[in-house]
């Protein structure tokens, strides 16, 4: 049977209804890829998956990986808690940026959901691009920027707030910086789509001042109302998103209520910017890669 799937909005988010994400036959997959790759964001209701369950249908895209500075057991597996109580980012982002290779897709599910607040926005970063005079779009083509995990650019506040000290301190205990065009071409749609949010410290090449008034002029355009989608959470929903081609943001408007979501990211492909040079790795080393799961090492290993 074809999937049922209706648009949020016209330029951003559906709702896949109908469903189970674990049942999926290979043709459900298959269009489920398809209408992320034209909706950017797919949201599903009352899933409820376990942890075996939510890393089982990522593995589906790709291999997993895991974030590169939470340096935590948990954090191993192909499952990362988002829990209010350790940090809020409330600030407009693409998942992890600060690497070259940063995730293609994220999964989240509702885990502990406020009554009230707690939202995701999302935005399109390939119709933001589109929007563009052309002027800027000329321009934009032609930009760098250095994106860093130590970033000074939109920094969210309550990841400063004395009672998250020690989650910044671990974030930023290795310095990652990467070098990213400010328009990348989508591997499997060809379309253009703005690289930015919080994790750009500067466009490479200009003196500071300049830098942050492009930075706002761009950033202004990708979150635009008309170009973002907002999805009220309840607990055993799952979103998904195309991580090349959006920004989120985790409204933070729910006062001391506890929020949780889980969260699973799959292995994105190095970017590659209009003129066709890729993305370069600066910290660590030039080297750097996003690390995997610890199944998906072992699995590589025993291919290798």
């Amino acid at each position: 049977m074809p999937l049922d799937i209706r648009p949020v909005t016209g330029r951003i988010g559906a709702i896949v209804s109908g469903v189970r994400l674990t049942d999926l036959s290979d043709a459900q997959f298959a269009e489920l890829q398809q209408a992320l790759l034209r909706h950017k964001a797919l949201f599903l209701r009352d899933q409820h998956l376990t942890d075996a369950e939510q890393e089982a249908f990522g593995r589906r895209f790709g291999d997993l990986v895991v974030h590169p500075t939470v340096h935590t057991a948990e954090n191993t597996a192909g499952i990362f808690d988002v829990d209010s109580e350790r940090s809020r980012a409330n600030s407009w982002h693409t998942d992890i940026t600060f690497v070259a290779d940063y995730p293609k897709v994220t999964i989240l599910r509702g885990e502990v959901i406020p009554e009230a607040g707690g939202d995701t926005v999302f935005a399109n970063t390939v119709s933001a691009y589109q929007d563009l005079p052309e002027p800027l779009r000329v321009l934009a083509d032609s930009l760098w920027t250095l994106h860093t995990n130590v970033y000074d650019y939109a920094v969210p506040k309550q990841i400063e707030a004395v009672a998250n000290k020690r989650f910044r301190e671990e974030f930023t205990s290795t310095r990652y910086e990467t070098e990213h065009p400010l328009v990348r071409v989508h591997p499997e749609t060809g379309e253009k789509a703005l690289v930015l949010g919080h994790f750009v410290q500067k466009i490479l090449g200009l003196n500071s001042r300049d830098s942050h008034a492009l930075l706002e002029i761009f950033q202004a355009h990708v979150v635009r109302l008309e170009n973002t989608v907002r999805w009220r959470w309840s607990k055993g929903d799952v979103a998904l998103w195309d991580n090349r081609a959006t920004q989120h943001i985790a409204v933070d408007d729910y006062g001391s209520a506890r929020r949780i979501v889980r969260r699973t990211t799959v292995l994105g492909e190095i970017p590659v910017s209009v003129g066709g040079e890729t993305s370069r790795a600066i910290k660590p080393s030039p080297e750097t890669r996003i690390p995997r799961s610890e199944a998906d090492k072992l699995a590589l290993k025993k291919a290798g």
